[in-house]
């Protein structure tokens, strides 16, 4: 019987198939991977970083103190990202990253370490300048892993794919998030009950060093594809600033909205606490319902994202983010608070979070987006820096015999956040070609004719191709 006869084409075609097949089944097996790495690495968040505040607090440091931790560690952060970058050109993602988680379950040990110390009966500003010191150890690492993570999981997600992938993926760590958040608050309210709220605090943060280690785990078994930076891919960041293209407008955007937003966000804890006296338990239920709601709607962005594209969604993020702090002036009850503005932050930050990554991963290429994702956070540590800074004097300065001081800041910041949107949204254009919102019928003088219209469009703009 004769043998067919195999061409050396034929063969090579048949080894590229193979190995495509390969590589599609590993970067399925490193995304599962991955997923299962962020519920371990959120779950720590959840009941580490989340707690930092309350924990200030508890070592009787002042907002102002708050603000300082927030700007420093807001600026460090993206300042070490430049660190990360470079050291892209001598190793592996991978092992920058397993190194610098390894880098933050150590910092935790040192964490736990204060709350001992305070567990023990040891108190004063020096516990609250090595928790600074830690704390900015810790943002440091995290800024060396985000963009060599984050140009690693580029390589991984296909990019039809992202807006599906991604929105899964935050929405399962958002729930361990969630669950740790809320078991780490009736952890505190049982031992602050019985007195010993800083033994609550020592447990937490013996979890988070946990979880970050398992984190580490994990992030060593997931596979990272093949990547090679080459040698003309840096360019300075006033080069960035300088050429003003479409995503570095978006960047400059970025960096005044953090402003913006940071001139708030970080004292709404203090206001919980502190203005309203809230309980452990009731602090962190309100804090955690706006991660409730992004789980809810971070499936319908997803899919927005990949039908309609980013523009919209961040501007959309943007205009409710401006909408948040007004609200937070005139209600007062933690229901309230629940079903108003945390509903509408949680939409918020769905839409934000998914539509930020996603114009990036869509406007920079593999070579440059470690790069333009570093620059990006640059800025934005500018704007989280000094918004942080004129939240926490104005709260700690600003006379109260003119205006109660939280509502001079969550004015102020929502009167920012609303301006920058404004002015960014007809500078910045979409990347890719996506398909155009159908149209909406409004009318006013028909106000149930509109509903019922309404209520048709979202379906057809959430319905799938």
């Amino acid at each position: 019987m004769k043998k067919k006869e195999v061409f050396p084409e034929e063969d090579s075609k048949r080894t590229l198939q193979e190995d495509s097949i390969m590589q599609s089944s590993l970067k399925q097996k490193a995304l599962n991977v991955s997923i299962k790495e962020g519920e371990a690495s959120s779950f720590s968040g959840a009941v580490g970083e989340t707690y930092i505040t309350p924990f200030i607090l508890a070592l009787k440091a002042d907002s102002l103190y708050v603000g300082i931790f927030s700007a420093i560690s807001g600026l460090i952060a993206p300042l070490s990202q430049l660190f990360g970058d470079k050291l892209m050109e001598k190793h592996s993602r991978k092992k920058i990253v397993r190194a610098f988680i390894l880098a933050q379950a150590l910092i935790w040990i040192c964490i736990v370490s204060l709350a001992y110390l305070l567990w023990q009966g040891v108190s004063g500003e020096v516990l609250v300048i090595y928790l600074l010191v830690f704390y900015v150890l810790f943002a440091a690492f995290g800024g060396i892993i985000h963009p060599t993570w984050f140009s690693w999981m580029g390589d991984l997600v296909p990019d039809k794919e992202r807006g599906r992938y991604f929105s899964k993926r935050n929405r399962i760590t958002g729930f361990l998030a969630l669950i740790g958040a809320l078991a780490g608050a009736f952890v505190l309210d049982i031992f602050e009950t019985k007195g010993y709220a800083s033994l609550g605090f020592l447990v937490l943060f013996s979890f988070a060093l946990i979880f970050r280690f398992i984190s580490f785990l994990y992030i060593n078994k997931q596979y990272e594809p093949v990547f090679k930076l080459e040698k003309d891919y840096y360019f300075s960041i006033w080069s960035f600033l300088k050429r003003l293209d479409n995503y570095g407008k978006f960047a400059v955007f970025h960096a005044f909205f953090n402003f913006a937003l940071m001139i708030a966000s970080p004292f709404f804890a203090v206001y919980m606490l502190e203005e309203l006296e809230f309980s452990y338990i009731t602090f962190m239920i309100v804090t955690m319902s706006s991660s409730a709601f992004y789980l809810v709607f971070t499936p319908i962005v997803g899919k927005f994202s990949d039908k309609y594209g980013n523009r919209k969604l961040f501007i959309f993020g943007c205009i409710l983010f401006g909408l948040n702090p007004l609200l937070w002036i005139f209600i007062k009850n933690p229901v309230a608070l629940v079903f108003v503005p945390q509903v509408i932050v949680g939409l918020a930050n769905a839409a934000f979070v998914l539509a930020v990554s996603n114009f990036t991963y869509d406007s920079a290429n593999q070579q440059h987006r470690a790069l333009c994702t570093t620059y990006t956070n640059i800025l934005a540590g500018f704007g989280i820096f000094f918004g942080s800074l004129i939240g926490g004097y104005l709260l700690k300065y600003f006379p109260e015999t003119i205006a109660n001081s939280f509502v001079i800041v969550f004015a102020l910041s929502a009167v920012l956040r609303l301006g920058v949107s404004i002015f960014f949204a007809s500078k910045i254009h979409e990347v890719k070609k996506v398909k155009k919102l159908p149209p909406m019928h409004i009318k006013f003088i028909h106000p149930f004719k509109t509903l019922h219209a309404e209520i048709g469009w979202i379906k057809k703009v959430m319905k799938e191709d």
